[in-house]
This record gives C-alpha cells, sequence and structure tokens, in this order.
C-alpha cells in the first residue's frame, strides 16, 4: 500500500505535530506533503521522511512570514495534485484537507479543527490585527477562502475529529459526520508528583485566543505568582501588561517544561481549546487543571462539583467566563479545596489519552476504512 501523508506546514513540534509523529511511526514509508518545512524543526521521526514542501518554500522570508501568505494556501495545496497512491492521510488544522488526488485514491482527514481565523475565531483574529492592511487583506479573502474550504471538503472520504467540540464543528460546517479520536499525549513514562512550589503555570504559543492576557491581568490583580513557558506573535505586548508576580521563559524543551509540570501548584488554561494536550500533560503529572468551560476540556477535565452527587474524582476546576472575576473565584475555589484532588487519581486519568490508545485506535480505523473503500473504489 502506497500512502502520502499531508500536513499544512513543519515549522515546530506543537499538537498537530505530534499526531503527525505517530502517524510517521505507523507509516514509516509513507511520502509526506506539506507547504513549508524549516528542516530541523520537527522531530527525527518526522524529518526522516521524504518531504515534498509547495512553491511558497521558495519565497523569500517565508520561514518568519508565512502566516501572510494565507490567501494562497489553497491554490498552493492545490498545486500537488496527488496520483499513484492507494492511501491518503492529512493532517488538517488549515487547507491540508482540500488535497487533491485521484478518484480511486482513499483520503482519510484528521482535523484538528476546521480553520479557526475563517470561521469561529475570525472576529478574534481580525480585531487583533494591527496592521490596516492585514485587516483589509483579511476582510476581501475571508468570503472566497471560507468557499474554498466548504467545497474542498467534499475530497475527504472518510473524517476524524480530535474531540466531540471538533465534531460538532466539522458537522456544522461542512455537514460531514466524523469519528472522534483524541490526539496523542506522550505521557506513559510520567509519574505523579505531589510535590509543589508556590506557583501556577501556563504552557502555550502566545496568540490571541489562547487567552494569555487574562491569566496575566488576573495573576497582577491578585498578586499570584504565574509562570508562561511559550514563545509568539503577542510577547512583546503581554510583558508590557505583566506585574512583577509574572515571569516568562520563553520556548522551553520538553525536560524543562516536564520539570514545571511536576512542581506548579496547578496549571491555568482561560482559552478555548479544540482538544488540549496541555492539561492532559499537566494531569499526568498529577496536576489540577484550572481552565474555562468550553472546548476540548469538558472532555479531558472531570470538574470539582461541590454539592452534587457526581461521586468521580476531580481533577479540575472549570469557569464559566473569560472574566478576571470568573478565573480569581476558580482559583480561590482550587485553593479552598486543594486537599481534594488527588495526584495519583489525576495522574490515572490523564493515561485514557496516552499514545498507545491514539495508535490503536488510528490503525484500526485506517484499515477499516482502506478496506471498506477498496471494495467500493471506483472502477
Amino acid at each position: 500500500m502506497k500512502v502520502a501523508l499531508v500536513h499544512d506546514w513543519l515549522t515546530g513540534m506543537r499538537g498537530g505535530e505530534r499526531v503527525l509523529h505517530s502517524l510517521c511511526e505507523l507509516f514509516p514509508n509513507a511520502d509526506l506533503f506539506t507547504l513549508l518545512h524549516i528542516p530541523g524543526s520537527v522531530s527525527p521521526t518526522i524529518e526522516r521522511l521524504k518531504i515534498t514542501p509547495s512553491f511558497l518554500q521558495h519565497v523569500p522570508f517565508v520561514q518568519r512570514t508565512y502566516r501572510n501568505f494565507l490567501p494562497l494556501f489553497p491554490f498552493a495545496i492545490e498545486q500537488f495534485k496527488l496520483s499513484g497512491y492507494d492511501l491518503i492521510i492529512s493532517s488538517s488544522h488549515c487547507v491540508a484537507k482540500g488535497i487533491t488526488h485521484a478518484p480511486d485514491t482513499c483520503h482519510i482527514s484528521y482535523i484538528h479543527t476546521p480553520m479557526r481565523y475563517a470561521w469561529d475565531l475570525y472576529s478574534t483574529y481580525l480585531t487583533t490585527q494591527k496592521s490596516w492592511f492585514r485587516r483589509m487583506g483579511m476582510r476581501l479573502c475571508m468570503p472566497s477562502l471560507r468557499r474554498w474550504d466548504v467545497a474542498s471538503s467534499r475530497r475527504v472520504n472518510y473524517w476524524i475529529a480530535n474531540s466531540s467540540h471538533v465534531a460538532e464543528r466539522i458537522k456544522r460546517l461542512y455537514d460531514k459526520d466524523s469519528h472522534v479520536v483524541y490526539p496523542p499525549v506522550d505521557i506513559e513514562q510520567v509519574t505523579p508528583s505531589r510535590d509543589h512550589d508556590d506557583f501556577y503555570l501556563m504552557v502555550s504559543a502566545l496568540v490571541p485566543y489562547k487567552r494569555v492576557d487574562l491569566a496575566i491581568q488576573t495573576f497582577t490583580e491578585l498578586k499570584k505568582p504565574l509562570v508562561i513557558i511559550g514563545s509568539g506573535p503577542e510577547d512583546t505586548s503581554l510583558r508590557g501588561m505583566a506585574g512583577p508576580t509574572i515571569r516568562f521563559l520563553g520556548w522551553q524543551p520538553d525536560n524543562v517544561v516536564q520539570t514545571h509540570y511536576q512542581r506548579c501548584r496547578a496549571l491555568v488554561l482561560p482559552g478555548l481549546e479544540d482538544f488540549g494536550i496541555v492539561p492532559v500533560e499537566a494531569m499526568a503529572a498529577g496536576k489540577a487543571v484550572i481552565a474555562y468551560q468550553a472546548g476540548g476540556v469538558m472532555e479531558t477535565v472531570v470538574p470539582l462539583t461541590e454539592g452534587t452527587q457526581d461521586q468521580r474524582q476531580p481533577t479540575g476546576i472549570l469557569f464559566p467566563g473569560q472574566s478576571i472575576s470568573s478565573l480569581s473565584r476558580a482559583i480561590g475555589t482550587f485553593e479552598a479545596n486543594e486537599l481534594a484532588f488527588d495526584p495519583d487519581a489525576i495522574g490515572k486519568h490523564a493515561q485514557r489519552f496516552n499514545t498507545a490508545v491514539f495508535r490503536t485506535r488510528i490503525n484500526a480505523l485506517v484499515y477499516q476504512w482502506y478496506n471498506e473503500f477498496t471494495r467500493n473504489r471506483p472502477c
């Protein structure tokens, strides 16, 4: 079976690239197609595949400015026109699902999210653009980008969503049913920690929808210590609003991140996550999660439910509003009930999302669907 993998871009190891990493382990002889590849930016497992980037790879300074070429992404992905493959698996949060291919090729798409800047988070991205030119560009290109996004969904034979939250969006936007397989989280060897230092933790890209600004404002007002690990385009503006109890560590390697999971008091997650690998990693280390009550955390975090008959072991606090007052109350509730959070139970709960579970479920689905497609393959 000749297999092609398609991924939007290879510029760093985030949640989508971890899914791709596992797919590369399952299909080590696959060819990989992508809009842009920064050599050395992803895992050796991904790097050793035959990687074919689009024409955008040759645009000057594209490695720093590739997000500005969003209007060209549909055209760029369609230039591949894959043929001769039995199976295509796209890993998509932007345009990878729109890859063109022969009708006798089975296409399975793992959707991290329908492109958020074209749909649910369009207003958020638009209002955070400081350049009048870029805001105007977004307004002009979005109608055609949305039309292409919906039309290209017809190229997918089978859909996998990374959460029920994303499955609902796939149904709403594309009118397609999908099967939920949670992303792989590399936590099999992680041991829950019963100790902590006096700080809360955020591990996040510094981009608008993560709502790092809300965490900074809240912890500055409460005068409580918050450590932020991550980098992104909002770095400078976020540092400018931070009070003396906020500490930025920038990007850090996995071992440093893991140490901070083990040593933090709790993880803070004020943004809406489609799934959310970070809270699962923190729970694997035995730490509770204080998260905005929406999106993927509704499927991964067991909330503290005072005064109810819910007997499940809690793994976090979910707060209802993205406001300083709502997050402050959640922090207060956590501190008042800190002994209710058992690190070993939290760590055990997190293992439901480990890499082995992902590989087993993906492997079974891919071969089930491929065999089904082959039986009904167009002649």
